[in-house]
């Protein structure tokens, strides 16, 4: 696997750390194991949904957690039961402990979770506040009088 060198964006960049770092743990993300598997869809122009496939995990052993930019599941099943006396022919579900990051996009806001089926759905929206959208300026205009 390819290993990418950052040091030259951390030299050269001043005020764009943040994006070095997002690239440099991206990249650390590939490397986790692909459990669960997951969907991220687009459902309209400023509106996401992830959707996960935790079959065995109810819903009380997952955590969903954002800080900053992150969103944290983690599926962790508390009370093992004795698995040593069932014999299985052929075991294809796994039930063992998970934690997948996603790095949002700014003004990224988690709305809603809800487990169905066996699948956990995150519903996320992009919410940009008034003052970063852009806005048209008249020709002639005085901004300072406006004020």
């Amino acid at each position: 696997m390819r290993t990418i060198d950052l040091s030259p964006l951390y030299r050269s960049f001043i005020g764009f750390d943040h994006l070095a770092s997002m690239i440099d743990a991206a990249s650390q993300n590939e490397k986790q194991a692909s459990y669960p598997p997951y969907n991220i869809e687009l459902l309209a122009e400023d509106k996401y949904r992830i959707t996960m496939a935790v079959a065995g995990f109810a819903q009380n052993d997952i955590s969903i957690e954002v800080q900053e930019n992150t969103l944290t599941v983690t599926g962790k099943k508390e009370g093992k039961e004795n698995t040593s006396e069932k014999r299985f022919l052929h075991k294809g579900i796994s039930e063992r402990n998970f934690e997948r990051k996603f790095q949002l996009g700014d003004h990224v806001k988690v709305l809603t979770a809800d487990m169905e089926h066996g699948l956990l759905h995150i519903d996320l929206e992009r919410v940009i506040p008034e003052a970063k959208k852009p806005r048209k300026i008249e020709i002639g205009s005085n901004l300072l009088e406006s004020k």
